[in-house]
């Protein structure tokens, strides 16, 4: 992987999209070849994109960690595939299809709980998931089989109930994955629904002695609200190899995608699916990663002479944490997000390309960081001496803010650059995160010239006698306004000790 980083820097690419990210425990930096081969694209002015990964909802999960990275989680965009399934009650439920099969004669088919229907001998706390083998071919033939997500692929569950003779498949929730919904070009009618819905069709289900279902075509449908929704997929924070620097940095549209598919593979890539597509919809931060390096390619067009730090810093400090109704971003579940699932926000990239003013940051930064960071900055670059007491690495002059284990008081202090056209007065606002207290100095910062720098310090203490838990994070914000187009934004994460 680092030697492939390596050749794209040396071809002279502007952006680089990496759609690789990792389940298992990070590496250090100095033993990761694409945080290295991100650095050397760093130093040479190319912004990385990389996928924050897919094993969320559970914290702690983000991978691709180097501060000098983009490291992108999913949320969704505000279209569906509506398709609509009428229970045999007389009451509707929403669910969401791109298969292209449909069940014939547009009638009631019979309906049956993959648990009710399993061969013998299949464990009981995955009868309801449709694995391979489990089903009773006399007990769903026919029938639309109900089957909720957990262990196994979704297109496997499809193929499943295929195999069984099944006539459809409808893909229920678990209450972990909430409202998100990926859809999937199944080898059978097969239609996916939220959580609320599944319990609402396995109601029904129990409750009747002969259920029955009719599954109608889908349609696309548009401004679809909330919208953006994070993905439970979505891998999120805090940062286990650097707590320091928040992770992810960014969200962007992840689930339910239209992308170029290869045509030697099939849409479900299963055994005995033939089937040849130029397209496919997919769901994962492999999705919403190149959304950002497209972005990223935008502002580097618009400004070529921006460092890659910059252009980071423009895409960061000018997303949304608002939803396209105003309210907050959520999770998939119900909850509200925060920066330990979206990092600054939802990408705008228009927005990014008049930042007003960016946080930079060098190579020689980077390596500086990293003699705090577990002491790797020689590692990183064996020509780099690492000073005796290299500054701590909060200190770095990113985009966010991130403090692990406040005790009494921190101070950090950041540098901004003015980008916009010549002079500009700004004046920052607070929100402080819980229980702790913040104050920026100065509150205001006036520059005379485009390309001038101020420097300011944010100092956060604890309060006295908060309620916030020990050990629990809390998020708050800061953000400086120029009192028309700039509002440049920053998270800030603490964790009191």
């Amino acid at each position: 992987m680092l030697a492939a980083m390596d050749d794209a820097v040396g071809d002279g690419v502007d952006v680089m999209s990496v759609s690789i990210g990792s389940s298992g425990a990070p590496l250090r930096f100095a033993d990761d070849g694409i945080a290295l081969g991100a650095l050397h694209a760093a130093k040479r002015g190319v912004v990385v994109s990389c996928s924050g990964g897919n094993s969320g909802p559970k914290p702690a999960t983000v991978s691709n960690l180097a501060p000098w990275m983009l490291t992108v989680a999913a949320s969704s965009i505000d279209r569906a595939f509506h398709s609509p399934i009428k229970l045999g009650n007389g009451v509707m439920v929403m669910g969401q299809t791109v298969t292209p099969y449909q069940l014939p004669g547009n009638k009631p088919y019979p309906l049956v709980y993959a648990a009710d229907a399993v061969v013998p001998g299949t464990a009981a706390n995955v009868s309801n998931q449709c694995l391979p083998n489990s089903l009773s071919s006399d007990k769903v033939r026919g029938k639309i089989v109900v089957c909720l997500r957990g262990a196994g692929l979704r297109v496997e569950k499809g193929l499943e109930v295929k195999r069984a003779g099944g006539a459809a498949i409808l893909l229920g929730n678990p209450a972990a994955s909430g409202s998100e919904v990926p859809v999937d070009a199944h080898v059978l009618p097969g239609t996916a629904v939220a959580a609320a819905d599944a319990n609402t069709i396995l109601s029904y289900i129990k409750s009747s002695s002969s259920p029955t279902a009719v599954l109608d075509p889908s349609r696309t449908v548009v401004d679809v609200r909330p919208s953006p929704v994070m993905a439970q997929f979505s891998s999120r924070g805090p940062n286990v190899l650097e707590p320091s620097i928040l992770k992810p940095d960014i969200t962007a549209p992840g689930l339910n995608i239209l992308a170029a598919w290869s045509q030697a593979s099939s849409p479900t890539k299963l055994d005995g699916d033939h089937r040849v597509v130029q397209y496919n919809i997919m769901s994962g931060t492999s999705m919403s990663c190149p959304h950002v390096s497209a972005a990223a390619v935008l502002v580097k067009a618009a400004h070529p002479d921006w460092s890659s730090a910059a252009i980071r810093s423009a895409i960061m400090t000018t997303a949304t944490t608002n939803n396209a109704e105003g309210g907050p971003l959520m999770n998939g579940d119900g909850s509200v997000a925060g920066p330990m699932d979206y990092g600054s926000g939802h990408i705008r990239p228009k927005h990014a390309l008049d930042p007003g003013l960016v946080y930079d940051a060098s190579y020689q930064d980077y390596l500086l960081f990293a003699c705090a960071s577990a002491g790797s900055g020689s590692q990183l670059d064996p020509s780099f001496p690492c000073p005796a007491r290299p500054p701590p690495p909060y200190q770095l002059n990113h985009p966010s803010v991130a403090v692990h284990g406040l005790n009494g008081s921190v101070t950090v202090h950041r540098t901004v650059t003015n980008v916009g056209s010549g002079e500009a007065r700004y004046t920052v606002a607070v929100v402080e995160p819980a229980g702790v207290s913040v104050k920026v100095s100065p509150k205001r910062l006036s520059f005379a010239r485009t390309g001038e720098k101020k420097a300011f310090r944010i100092t956060m203490e604890a309060k006295a006698g908060s309620s916030v838990v020990r050990g629990q994070f809390v998020a708050g914000s800061y953000a400086w306004s120029d009192g028309g187009a700039h509002v440049v934004r920053s998270p800030i994460v603490v964790l009191v000790a």
